[in-house]
């Protein structure tokens, strides 16, 4: 047998879809493109925290400058919010339509013409639609984002995609992080007489990552394997894999046998399966983004109302906070992600976050040296809660429990009913923080002990498990495909644990 004989007697046959997808599972060869454009997917992710952080600090200044009340500020607060909750829908709904490559540009190119706008708004209207804007952009990126991170990546172990989509969380810490480092550094070089200059400088900088991913795009970006597999186009499928995964497969269908096609039918997520994860994912995704919003957005004005930090105290405890607490939670997270269940993982973030929670409410005020400490370990504690607990597995959930026909809106729903709890925060907490000053904390306690019963009663687990190898989920959107003969593993489609 000749070496080219042999060569191609060792190139993996692709017969359907479930090949493309067993073929990613095992993960990429050395040399691929794989890691950039999971690189690039996490830019994205980068994007979206920055947006959100630019003006949790700098709210104040904006309500100055332009005369603003409270439920006006609340309104400029909770643009960005509101525009996720459009954009997670629509920009779902278009990644299973239409695909993840153009979905993932359009929302780029809005991150950069949204953040420009906002930077040079005029007046509070303009700056309240740049925002909703910049929300749509990240409704829309986070989906396929995530869709990417899941569709370029083995199914276990190290990159897997449970620790891919995990790594949103330490990529969120670090863009927050980024955030802070900025607005500092530029507090220093910025006229003091324009305090306007800054929190615009800031907004409008989120542009310029958005134009780097762009420029990069051609060249490592492509459509994923497994979406255009489950759409009938295996050769395609294959031809990607090649130029981006490092595999050369050889398409070899069925004799006289068209590869099978699955059509996206949103109905289907309020069908069994799926319905029943779709609300364990909602309803913690609604609490937990309640609590986190008013705790990460409200950091700053929470620091100097209850600790009675200046703003240079204020940047500085942020950016500890962020990057020497939230971000190693993050690590951790992915950590774990990669080597176990999920749903321990998250219940132990809720109750770590409820001593933390807890520990605010009961200082309320703190006075003297003692009680300043122990107000930023609490804030310390949440934030390091969510990084490994729900910062982590709540984006994994949705993106390993619903299959690729259905993953972006899966995730966009998802998305939406976070959208949905921060628009409300964001909305009364300067109304809140009036009223209520630190009592609030009591209220907020309520989120991280309603996640910890619903993932305490709750039985669905995603650890290695991938819904396009379900045969339960096979039979529903494909009726008629081929049975590959591969027994799925008793763990993951155990009655006791699934579904």
């Amino acid at each position: 047998m000749t070496a080219m004989a042999q060569a191609n007697q060792d190139r993996p046959i692709v017969r359907d879809a479930d090949d493309i997808s067993a073929l990613v599972n095992a993960g990429p060869q050395a040399g691929s493109h794989a890691r950039m454009v999971v690189a690039l997917a996490l830019g994205g992710v980068f994007l979206d925290a920055y947006d959100l952080t630019t003006l949790s600090w700098g709210i104040s200044d904006v309500q100055a400058h332009f005369g603003l009340s409270a439920f006006q500020t609340g309104l400029v607060a909770a643009a960005l919010n509101a525009g996720t909750i459009v954009g997670s829908l629509v920009g779902g709904w278009l990644t299973d339509r239409i695909g993840r490559y153009a979905v993932f540009m359009a929302d780029m190119v809005c991150f950069v013409i949204a953040a420009l706008v906002a930077g040079f708004a005029p007046s509070a209207s303009i700056l309240i639609m740049a925002r909703f804007a910049m929300g749509f952009g990240v409704g829309m990126d986070l989906p396929v984002a995530m869709a990417f991170l899941s569709e370029f990546s083995r199914l276990e172990g190290r990159g897997s995609k449970a620790a891919h989509a995990a790594a949103w969380c330490p990529t969120w810490y670090a863009a927050s992080s980024a955030c802070f480092v900025i607005v500092f550094i530029l507090s220093y070089v910025l006229p003091v007489a324009h305090p306007d200059w800054l929190w615009r400088a800031s907004l409008a900088f989120g542009a310029v990552p958005a134009l780097v991913i762009i420029l990069v795009r051609g060249r490592y970006m492509s459509e994923s394997p497994v979406w255009i597999a489950r759409r009938g186009d295996l050769e395609r499928a294959a031809d990607i894999l090649r130029r981006s995964y490092g595999v050369n497969p050889v398409v070899c269908p069925a004799r006289g046998q068209k590869p099978a096609v699955v059509h996206t039918d949103p109905w289907r997520l309020v069908r069994q399966p799926l319905l029943r994860r779709g609300l364990i994912i909602a309803s913690m995704t609604l609490i937990s983004s309640m609590s986190y919003n008013i705790i990460i957005f409200g950091l700053p004005t929470l620091l100097v109302s209850i600790v009675h930090a200046n703003a240079a105290q204020v940047v500085v405890i942020s950016i500890i906070l962020n990057l020497v607490v939230a971000f190693p939670g993050g690590l951790l997270g992915v950590r774990l992600a990669r080597s176990f269940r999920s749903r321990p993982i998250i219940l132990a973030g809720y109750i770590l976050q409820v001593v933390g929670i807890g520990t605010l409410a009961l200082i309320g005020v703190p006075h003297g040296t003692v009680g300043v400490i122990a107000a930023l370990g609490g804030f310390a504690a949440f934030l390091f809660a969510q990084g490994f607990g729900p910062g982590c597995q709540l984006m994994v959930y949705p993106t390993l429990s619903y299959p690729t026909e259905l993953r972006g809106l899966g995730i966009g729903v998802a998305r939406l009913i976070s959208g949905i709890g921060g628009t409300l925060i964001l909305l009364f907490f300067p109304w809140m923080n009036t009223h209520l000053g630190p009592a609030m904390f009591w209220l907020v306690l309520l989120a991280p002990l309603a996640g910890m019963m619903i993932a305490f009663f709750s039985r669905w687990d995603v650890f290695g498990y991938d819904p396009d190898m379900d045969p339960a989920l096979r039979q529903q959107f494909v009726p008629a495909r081929r049975n590959t003969g591969a027994a799925a593993p008793e763990l993951l489609f155990s009655t006791d644990t699934r579904n």
